[in-house]
């Protein structure tokens, strides 16, 4: 998916939403981290995109934070 048309989902989201797709990205990064480690991760790039996905939620979350505030 396209860094744009992804940062449009995630703007998209409730914060429920937000929260249950912060959830399901710490998970994967878990998985990629304890594959990483083991020699099994085919797909390093994913790691790096995971990451920045969690900080795009985090980031639109806190604005909505701020909003709301």
């Amino acid at each position: 998916m396209k860094q744009k048309e992804r940062v449009a989902d995630i703007n998209a989201m409730t914060p429920d939403q937000l929260s249950d797709e912060l959830l399901s990205l710490k998970k994967e990064q878990f998985n990629l981290r304890f594959r990483k480690a083991s020699g099994q991760l085919e797909n390093t790039s994913r790691v790096r995109e995971v990451r920045r996905d969690i900080a795009r939620v985090k980031t639109v979350q806190g604005r909505k934070a701020e909003v709301k505030a």
